[in-house]
């Protein structure tokens, strides 16, 4: 994965990286006794497992050796992953599933602003617009949904709330790497992160009462929803600009609907398909916009 890519492929990759997030609820579907903590454990665990095996074949049997570890921005990276791999299983135990995604779905915004006023890059008109555009139809999707009666639900969207920043300050930093002289790997600050929240859920894992069956499909999503496409998603990230992956980053809702349609008989309503149209269309625009941009 040390090849440069073109902003074409890394557009793919990180589409196909969101697609392997999504299939994180249809599986969950499979599992019959596992919950809570004791899945963000088992997830995590085997994410480190994966990651082990797979970072070593791709960057070779010297990474241990070579990373930097007394770099504050690759450890920095590593505990941005291990809040997004905690806090959204948190939240999701407290607060129902709309409020989660809503306040995940400032995600873009979030990344938007902290490049602009944090690393002063600037950002075109048709960015921001394509951000809140966005942001909109992902409120629209659930807004028939949200709750909000009850402290335990704000203590919720402040929970999830963490997703969001930690991801804004993940793909910054990522994209902020590729303009120094000796940019970092932080591929490796994935494995970091999934180290972190596995010992951080260990002890609110038990007593574990996942059933033999459980922890298979929590080794394929370890492997499959977050190994491998967080991977994926640091590449394309080396590529694509911050917001460019925020917004993207938003496919995986969509994706997640749609596997849940299909694999679960969970059929959206009028309101979900309107609004992941307008992220659908707030994408296109704002990629096509940017090939303009670049022509000209």
């Amino acid at each position: 994965m040390a090849n440069k890519l073109s902003h074409k492929q890394a557009m793919s990759l990180m589409v196909l990286a969101t697609l392997l997030w999504s299939i994180a609820g249809v599986v969950s579907r499979q599992m019959t006794q596992a919950q809570g903590f004791e899945v963000t454990f088992w997830r995590s665990l085997f994410t480190v497992l994966s990651l082990s095996v797979l970072l070593p074949v791709v960057k070779g049997r010297a990474l241990w050796s070579q990373l930097p570890w007394r770099d504050k921005t690759f450890w920095l990276s590593g505990l941005c992953w291990a809040t997004m791999f905690t806090a959204f299983m948190l939240a999701m135990t407290m607060t129902t599933v709309a409020n989660v995604l809503i306040t995940m779905a400032l995600g873009p915004m979030f990344t938007a602003l902290m490049s602009r006023f944090v690393l002063h890059k600037p950002l075109a008109a048709h960015t921001w617009l394509s951000i809140a555009a966005a942001c909109m139809g992902m409120a629209f999707m659930f807004s028939s949904q949200v709750q909000m009666d009850g402290g335990s639900h704000l203590w919720g969207m402040a929970v999830a709330l963490c997703v969001p920043v930690a991801g804004a300050v993940q793909w910054n930093v990522t994209h902020h790497q590729q303009s120094v002289d000796t940019p970092a790997d932080f591929m490796p600050a994935v494995w970091v992160g999934a180290v972190i929240s596995s010992l951080i859920t260990a002890p609110l894992a038990l007593p574990g009462v996942a059933s033999g069956s459980d922890v298979l499909w929590l080794a394929c999503l370890g492997l499959f929803q977050l190994a491998v496409p967080c991977l994926l998603a640091v590449w394309a990230a080396q590529v694509l600009k911050s917001h460019e992956v925020a917004l993207l980053a938003l496919l995986e809702v969509l994706f997640g609907i749609a596997w849940a349609w299909w694999g679960a008989g969970e059929e959206p309503g009028l309101n979900v398909l309107v609004g992941g149209g307008l992220v659908l269309c707030a994408l296109a625009w704002n990629e096509s916009r940017n090939r303009k941009t670049q022509h000209e």
